[in-house]
């Protein structure tokens, strides 16, 4: 019996679910305004409107209406207007619009063919900045004839390496590139060009002369894609300027209020993603090193905790007003917390700001740094805009979003547990138990694996696992070792190494809940997506101790898997950065195709068939396999879904899979 008489969640509650994202404050710090994304179960579309919250005092009230995309908003400098994407005049063609801060009409302001990936003000509020990659000319004239259009593509000729992208699709011709657009009249100027190189990331400085960015400027970079380097631009245009700092991945430049420093996020070295993400300061004229500001601190600058109801964006570094502190996510312990970092000559203090558990993601400060919006969510709440009173540390919340829907469900009681993995190591994790739980009863367990496997669970909002609670499954859910937020030899212990020491803390964590005397030993199953279908595979292989298995958008052969993924053959870096004909032994060991002869467990294979992150044929390898072999297993494929369709997919094919991951566990758990 559920409490007070309150239902169970169902998984058609995702056409009920509306999510908040990206909360801006305006520069008075009077005013906040966000995205309140929602599902119309009609047409199946996600669409979302902008909201404006009071920080003060007063209701959210819905800002742009109709069933559009308008996401994106940012304030002018002067507080007077808000630019936003929309796709209201063209559904497959967001523009940039403005619309007055005290309301009105919104304004059409670009008529552009591409993806515009990130726009910022200048500061004098003249003109926006935009990261712009043009379509490919070959789709823009086959739109426009309507006998090209209905015989579709021909062929592709593709001549780099990098040509696809999850989620996106064959990559076009052109690259990302810096536009200035006029906010008085829409007319746009190109800053950069050019077939090779990527310019991303782009800020002002304060003065409004200077463009920072970052680029990759070796011959060819899709085959050194980590040599990234940061470089200045005259905003009026002219040479670009290269800044100095050590090899490695970086990105999110910001000028300091003064200009004299840029900081920015990336690690040293090359191939090493198992590094933490680090924060870095340095001379914005080229005449000084870099800095690294968390070097003593063993945290990851990130917000990388995962759920299944949308993903959190990680924010450029924040200056505070004098220049001293700079404010950034930090993924640590199961949550993703906000602290500041202050600089004081050679010493520096890192302190937390808001550690509470759950998850920070956008958050934006007013121009005297007395406030800042953020969004934050937890276990119980897909996540609310929050006022922080920086002077005093005080917090509110200023939005009550799926109050009602979750005054109506009981979810059930989460314990997080540390405990003892296979080398006395440190584990966190956690276990959903069902509604009405019943201490004396007996029931079917789940373990649940995340992807990754560079990412950790944690205090966020799943749906899933509280919808196979509903059905009277406890939940078990961990971080093994090979994810983030537990320092850097807890990340790097996986590094070539796949399929042993994470296999080993995720049995020690199902011996730990096994032995609960709620638990069914004898009715475990075993569910992960991504990475975490690569360790549901890697498990049924190793033991027979799960009776149900899921295994989705998986890897299963990493042989195959290079140059087949969109990480393409970037992804030899993770093991022993040569190809596999250099050494297949090394690809073929950590592969779960290898040992697939020994499985007897009952596997659901789920895929999507325009996953470009893991291809298809990883499934069908495991599904062809088993049935070969003989063992009980269905595949479900869902057209024109990429990898992400438990958080990013069309509704109906989400609740579809939820619905077939429940038929399995309860043909082989529960009947």
């Amino acid at each position: 019996m559920s409490k007070g008489g309150a239902r169970r969640i169902a998984a058609e509650d995702l056409y009920r679910f509306q999510l908040i994202s990206e909360p801006q404050i305006s520069p008075d710090g009077k005013l906040a305004v966000f995205c309140q994304h929602r599902v119309v179960k009609e047409t199946q579309k996600r669409v979302s409107n902008l909201w404006v919250v009071p920080a003060e005092s007063g209701e959210p009230r819905q800002f742009t209406h109709g069933d559009q995309v308008d996401t994106r908003p940012r304030f002018s400098p002067d507080g007077t207007q808000i630019a936003f994407l929309s796709n209201r005049s063209d559904e497959k063609q967001p523009q940039l619009h403005l619309i007055p801060t005290g309301g009105g009409e919104a304004r059409r302001l670009t008529d552009l063919e591409g993806t515009i990936e990130t726009f910022e003000w200048s500061p004098d509020g003249g003109r926006l900045l935009l990261q712009f990659r043009a379509k490919d000319p070959e789709e823009i004239e086959r739109e426009k004839d309507e006998r090209k259009k209905e015989l579709g593509v021909v062929c592709r000729h593709i001549t780099r390496v990098f040509f696809k992208e999850d989620a996106v699709g064959f990559l076009p011709p052109g690259r990302w590139h810096l536009l200035m657009v006029d906010v008085r009249t829409g007319e746009t100027t190109p800053l950069t060009d050019g077939a090779i190189y990527d310019e991303t990331g782009p800020a002002w400085s304060p003065d409004g002369e200077t463009i920072a960015f970052c680029s990759n400027r070796t011959t060819d970079p899709d085959l050194d894609p980590d040599a990234v380097d940061l470089y200045t631009l005259p905003a009026a245009g002219g040479e670009l300027r290269k800044i100095p700092t050590p090899v490695g991945p970086k990105w999110s430049p910001r000028f300091s209020p003064d200009g004299l420093w840029l900081a920015y996020y990336g690690h040293e070295g090359k191939g090493q993603d198992w590094k933490q993400t680090r924060l870095w300061i340095v001379p914005s004229s080229g005449g000084g090193a870099a800095r690294n500001l968390t070097a003593a601190h063993d945290f990851n600058a990130s917000a990388w905790t995962i759920n299944d109801m949308g993903s959190l964006p990680q924010v450029s570094p924040a200056w505070s007003s004098d220049g001293r502190t700079i404010f950034l996510q930090v993924a640590h312990h199961g949550s993703t917390v906000l602290k500041s970092v202050t600089v004081d000559g050679d010493a520096v203090e890192v302190k937390d700001v808001i550690s509470e558990q759950g998850v920070v993601g956008a958050f934006s400060l007013d121009d005297g740094r007395d406030k800042m919006i953020y969004f934050h969510a937890d276990m119980r709440d897909p996540g609310q805009v929050w006022l922080r009173e920086m002077s005093t540390g005080n917090g509110r919340v200023l939005t009550r979003v799926n109050g009602d829907l979750l005054r109506e469900i009981d979810l059930g009681e989460t314990e997080e547990v540390w405990f003892e993995g296979a080398a006395g190591n440190d584990l966190q994790g956690w276990i959903l138990k069902p509604p009405g739980f019943d201490p004396a009863a007996s029931y079917p367990a789940v373990l649940e694996i995340h992807g990754g496997p560079r990412v950790q669970y944690g205090n966020f909002f799943m749906h899933e696992f509280y919808f196979l609670a509903a059905h009277d499954y406890v939940v078990f859910f961990c971080n093994p070792r090979g994810g983030q937020g537990y320092g850097e030899e807890h990340c790097k212990a996986i590094h070539n190494n796949w399929g042993t020491v994470d296999y080993d803390d995720l049995m020690a964590w199902t011996d730990f809940v096994a032995a609960k005397s709620y638990v069914d030993a004898d009715r475990l199953g075993v569910a992960g997506g991504s990475y975490g279908g690569y360790m549901t595979n890697w498990i049924i292989g190793q033991t027979d101790r799960f009776k149900a298995a899921v295994t989705q958008r998986c890897v299963s052969n990493l042989v195959s898997m290079y140059g087949s993924s969109d990480f393409n053959w970037a992804f030899q870096t993770e093991f022993g950065d040569v190809p596999p004909w250099e050494d297949l032994e090394n690809y073929w060991r950590q592969s779960p195709m290898k040992h697939i002869a020994n499985v007897k467990t009952p596997t659901l294979v789920i895929h999507s068939e325009q996953d470009l992150r893991c291809a298809i044929e990883q499934g069908e390898q495991i599904f062809v396999a088993l049935s070969r072999l003989g063992v009980e297993t269905e595949m479900v494929r869902f057209p024109d879904e990429p990898h992400g369709l438990s958080r990013q997919g069309r509704t109906d094919r989400r609740i579809a899979r939820l619905n077939h991951i429940l038929r399995w566990f309860d043909r082989y758990l529960k009947d």
